[in-house]
Formats: C-alpha cells, sequence, structure tokens
C-alpha cells in the first residue's frame, strides 16, 4: 500500500495524551450546555404546529422519482455505468494495494475543488479509492436527477439543488474518519482538536439559540471606520430608511456632476469600501468624482409596512434632493449593484414617466431586470415556500437576517458551510480574520411588505419586464421608455445574477448602452481594482445596437487585461462628469456634517 509521506500513519511518538482530569472538566461542561440547548430547541418545537417541508423539497422529488421509475431502461443503464466504474475503480486501487505505479484516476475532482488538497488524498490508495468512489458516486447521483423526461423547469432545477446540496454535505472531507488531515491532526494532538471543535460547535449553537450559525471570521479584528469602511467622509442626510454619506475629496478639482452610489439592502454598502487598495468608493474619489454613498437602514419591525416604492422614494429620490442641496447641482450620475440596481431601473421608469431627468447616466453592476433566467435563488421561489416565508415575515415584521444568509451561503455550500466545518469543528481551528467574510457575515433584515413586493413582483412573476406590470406610487412603469445612458457590468461566474439574464438589460432601454463582462463572480468580479491586474474583462468595440443574445455578444466581444474599473471611469468622466470645479467638502453645501463616515446605521451588527 502506498504510505502518506505526511504521516497519516503517525507511530506511537506521534499521538499526544490528553490531560483526564482537564478533559473530564471540559466534557462535563460540554454536557451541561448541550442539554440545555436540546431542551430549548424541543421546547421551540412545541410552540405551534411546525412545518415539516417549508422548502417544498419533498414534493419535487417525489415528482421526480415518478417520472424517474417510469423509465426502467434510463435507470438500468445508469446503474450498470455506476457498476462498470466501480469495477474499474476497484482493479485501478488493487494494483496500487499490490504496489504497482499508480495509473491515471478513474475521476478527478474539479481544479477549483479545495476539499482534496490535502496531499493523502493522492499519495495515500486507501485515501485515493475513497476520494474516487465518492466522486463517481456524486456524478451518478446528479446525473440521476438531472434530465430526467416530463419534469417542469422549476422542479428539475429544484431537484438538482437539493442533490448537490445533499451531495455536498456526504462528502468525505466532512467526516473524521475518511479525512486524512483531521486524522492526521487528531493523532497529533490527542484528541484536543476534536474538543476545541465541538466547543466552537456548540459556542455557534448558543448563538443562534439552538440554530447553527457558522463563525467564519473573527469578527472582533473589524471595526468599521477603522480597518474596513474606513474612507474619509461625513453623514448630511438621514431619513428612517437610508443615512447618506458624502466622501471627501482627495483631488483640488472634481467633476461637476457628483455620483450617487445605490448599494443592495440584502447586504451592506461597505463591500464597495473594504480596505484603501480595494475600495471602489475610494477610488471613484481618486478619479475626481464627488462620491455620495446610500447607507441602508438594518429595518426592525418598526419599518415592517415599509415597501419598494418607499425604498425608491426614501432613496434614490430622497438621495438626489440631498445631493441638491449639498452641491448644487439638479442632476447626477447614479450607479445601483445588484438589488440595488433593480430599484435603480425601477426609479428610472418612474422619472421617465413623470418627465424627471435628473440622472444623466446609469451604471448598473450584476443587476436583474428579467428574471426568467434568475439562476439558483430561483428554486427558493413557489408559491408553497412563499406562503411561508411569508406567514414567518408577518408574524416578526422583517426576514431574518439569518435566514437570507443561509439561502446565499447555501449556492456556494463547499466554501461557505463545509470548508467551516472541517476547519471549526474537525480540525478545531479558530476562524482566521477576513475582511470580506466580516461583510459576509454581517446579516440584514428586510421588511415584511418590501420583501413579499419583490421575491412576487420580480422573482416568481417577473413583472418589471412588462410594460405598466408594475405600479410604483400610482405610477406604471415601463423600462422601454428609459432613454437614461446606461452602461452595464456583468461578471462570467455570477451564481447570484447570472451575466446572461443580466444581458437581457441590454434589450430594455431606450438609450445608449454600454455593456462589460468581467471575469470571476458577483463580488470578486465587482471589487476588482487594477492594482491587482486580475481576471480581465470583454468589452464589445463596435458601435451602434448591441446583439440580442448573450453568446452573439460574446462571440465578437474583446478581451481586456485587468480590471473594468478604469474602463467604467473613463467612460462615465469623459461622456457625463461634467467640467472641473473645486473640490467639495462634506458639510460646507447646503447640507451640515451628522456625523462621520460611515456612519451609524451600518453599525447595526445583528450577529456576533
Amino acid at each position: 500500500m502506498a504510505h502518506d509521506k505526511r504521516g497519516t500513519d503517525p507511530t506511537s511518538e506521534d499521538i499526544k495524551i490528553p490531560d483526564p482530569v482537564e478533559l473530564s472538566r471540559t466534557m462535563g461542561e460540554i454536557a451541561e450546555r448541550s442539554q440545555k440547548l436540546v431542551t430549548d430547541f424541543l421546547a421551540r418545537q412545541s410552540e405551534g404546529n411546525q412545518d415539516l417541508d417549508p422548502l417544498n423539497i419533498g414534493s419535487a422529488f417525489m415528482e421526480m422519482t415518478t417520472k424517474l421509475m417510469a423509465n426502467p431502461a434510463r435507470l438500468m443503464e445508469a446503474q450498470m455505468t455506476l457498476w462498470n466504474d466501480y469495477m474499474n475503480l476497484w482493479q485501478h486501487s488493487a494494483r496500487r494495494w499490490l504496489g504497482e505505479e499508480p495509473d491515471s484516476p478513474i475521476v478527478t475532482p474539479a481544479k477549483d475543488d479545495r476539499r482534496f488538497k490535502d496531499a493523502a488524498w493522492e499519495e495515500n490508495a486507501v485515501f485515493d479509492y475513497i476520494k474516487q468512489s465518492y466522486l463517481l458516486t456524486a456524478r451518478w447521483m446528479q446525473g440521476m436527477v438531472q434530465d430526467v423526461e416530463g419534469l417542469d423547469d422549476r422542479t428539475a432545477k429544484k431537484v438538482d439543488f437539493y442533490t448537490r446540496q445533499f451531495v455536498d454535505a456526504m462528502a468525505p472531507s466532512n467526516f473524521v474518519m475518511t479525512n486524512p488531515e483531521v486524522l492526521r491532526t487528531t493523532f497529533e494532538s490527542g484528541g484536543e482538536n476534536l474538543v476545541h471543535g465541538l466547543e466552537n460547535l456548540l459556542k455557534d449553537l448558543e448563538k443562534g439559540k439552538g440554530e447553527l450559525r457558522i463563525t467564519m471570521t473573527d469578527t472582533s479584528a473589524f471595526e468599521l471606520g477603522k480597518n474596513v469602511g474606513m474612507t474619509p467622509g461625513k453623514v448630511v442626510y438621514q431619513n428612517d430608511l437610508m443615512q447618506l454619506v458624502q466622501y471627501s475629496p482627495t483631488t483640488e478639482q472634481v467633476h461637476k456632476r457628483p455620483l450617487i452610489i445605490i448599494p443592495p439592502w440584502i447586504n451592506k454598502f461597505y463591500i464597495l469600501d473594504l480596505r484603501e487598495k480595494n475600495s471602489l468608493v475610494k477610488w471613484a474619489v481618486d478619479q475626481g468624482f464627488t462620491v455620495f454613498m446610500i447607507s441602508w437602514v438594518n429595518p426592525g419591525e418598526d419599518l415592517a409596512e415599509k415597501g419598494f416604492e418607499d425604498y425608491m422614494l426614501e432613496g434614490p429620490l430622497a438621495a438626489m434632493e440631498a445631493v441638491e442641496k449639498a452641491t448644487g447641482e439638479k442632476d447626477a450620475n447614479i450607479v445601483g449593484y445588484c438589488l440595488g440596481g433593480t430599484l435603480l431601473a425601477s426609479t428610472l421608469a418612474y422619472n421617465a414617466a413623470k418627465g424627471n431627468d435628473c440622472f444623466k447616466s446609469a451604471t448598473f453592476l450584476t443587476t436583474l431586470t428579467d428574471f426568467t433566467e434568475a439562476g439558483e435563488l430561483s428554486v427558493f421561489i413557489d408559491e408553497e415556500q412563499l406562503r411561508a416565508l411569508e406567514t414567518r415575515m408577518n408574524k416578526q415584521g422583517y426576514l431574518d437576517g439569518s435566514s437570507m444568509a443561509t439561502t446565499f451561503n447555501m449556492l456556494r455550500a463547499n466554501d461557505l458551510i463545509w470548508s467551516f466545518v472541517v476547519n471549526n469543528y474537525l480540525l478545531g481551528k479558530d476562524p482566521f480574520p477576513f475582511d470580506l467574510l466580516f461583510w459576509n457575515s454581517d446579516s440584514t433584515r428586510m421588511p415584511a411588505k418590501m420583501h413579499s413586493f419583490y421575491l412576487r413582483n420580480m422573482y416568481q412573476e417577473n413583472k418589471l419586464v412588462e410594460p405598466g406590470g408594475i405600479t410604483l406610487k400610482d405610477v406604471p412603469i415601463d423600462l422601454r421608455n428609459v432613454k437614461t445612458p446606461t452602461f452595464l457590468l456583468s461578471t462570467r461566474e455570477d451564481h447570484i445574477a447570472p451575466w446572461k439574464a443580466t444581458y437581457a438589460g441590454t434589450q430594455l432601454y431606450s438609450g445608449p448602452i454600454e455593456f462589460v463582462l468581467s471575469g470571476s463572480g458577483h463580488i470578486a468580479g465587482v471589487v476588482n481594482p487594477p492594482a491587482s491586474n486580475k481576471y480581465g474583462h470583454w468589452v464589445h468595440e463596435t458601435s451602434g445596437k448591441l446583439p440580442a443574445t448573450p453568446d452573439a455578444w460574446f462571440e465578437t466581444a474583446t478581451l481586456r487585461e485587468g480590471s473594468w474599473w478604469p474602463y467604467w471611469g473613463k467612460w462615465l468622466s469623459e461622456n457625463y462628469g461634467g467640467e472641473m470645479v473645486p473640490a467639495r467638502q462634506p458639510g460646507d453645501g447646503g447640507l451640515p456634517a451628522l456625523e462621520e463616515a460611515p456612519g451609524s446605521y451600518v453599525k447595526l451588527r445583528l450577529t456576533a
């Protein structure tokens, strides 16, 4: 048998014997805390009737199974393929166990699959067999549920998504006895890693009051305004839903026309201002723009009746009024990110209906307006799930931030769930400080009325693309009436707003349109500073109307190296920035400074 060079078979000298007194005391404390958690959990289950299947998964899998059993030939073919694969794997592994040099594996993990990065997964024949048998089974299971004849598209996506969740959960890397790194650490520490991991698990259960809230980073290492969200500025306006931050200039002259940024209120704005070296806010300020940022409130039950139109009126429209008072300018350039972009599109259509031309250019970052192909989030949107969600929201007045965080984490379960299970609970390590994960764990609530409107009208019924499909403040809106020059930025590996779905915006608006595709995903593709020289971006060199389909656009697009920021900055400054004027200091205009950036709204943190 090939031997793991890094010591998966430790000698007795490698094993550390734990202190029995200390171990006994620790386990006693753990037992006491565990008993309280179980008692609290059982008490909560007895409070009213509990929906055993709130995600409506059971009916989807029942329908899939019925369709699958109706085609026994395909079922038999899949079984035979799996059997042949296992026979080949057994022969491959047997030769290794007999001392032969290993030949090419039967199946290999994807290049970006970090679960099997430990050398023992290849060097040790046993772990190599475990790895390959898992990959074969995973491939078989996912292949079985894909392309089942007769399933509607929504059910098929749900079955595929939750099958992948199960497959990811069953990975051998997630268990002590089948993870070589965990076994090695357990022998070397005398099991201290598992004891410390159990303590970490209990802390996370206690933090979630019986629900698992995985700690992803050391939150004590970060403080807003100190080492994240640290671009200097002042809050110059606020209302119930938002504070408006005006950033301090770094150039003597600035473009006459201000720049307003609408972040999503699903997350907090400082993803665009994490650190100095990757802050889009600071970069825009350094390019000579007077930058204003909307900082949304983290709503409680008192704001339960705030709707989508309230976010429009008290968000971008209120911001524009404040910007005019602060700078004297009657118009501005505006940016919307993700849900903030969906709000921006709605606002532009509302303004078009009202004859308001205050926004001279609009930039959309990874924004869905046509929700026909809304990505994997659509698996959470059906009538049964929406009713269950609305029932829960109506009791609280909002959707709890942890629910939204769990949903997004499931979209990348191996990176955002199982990697931390292994690190925190099996290896017993404490999470390391990471600014992006600090932001990711900074959960936000969603007002009940607004969130129900958004999910039903956009995700479920796709009314935003219908002329007059949505009415805001008694005004039917139509995106086709938007003549504002627009810049659309999408990201090629986006799992939240798939780029081919966001491309639909190029066929909706009536004004000049620029479309750029960045490498990477929903966050990294946007937060991609020029100094990093990463990912690259695709642009369309020819002028005129863009191709009707994303594939046709991509075939004629040109790849440029590095960040999209300079390309966008040039588009904005040369076309819509206006003449240069003396720099504006926050608080010196018609609005006094209320407090230092990043303001108090963003500092309300729901979880530790």
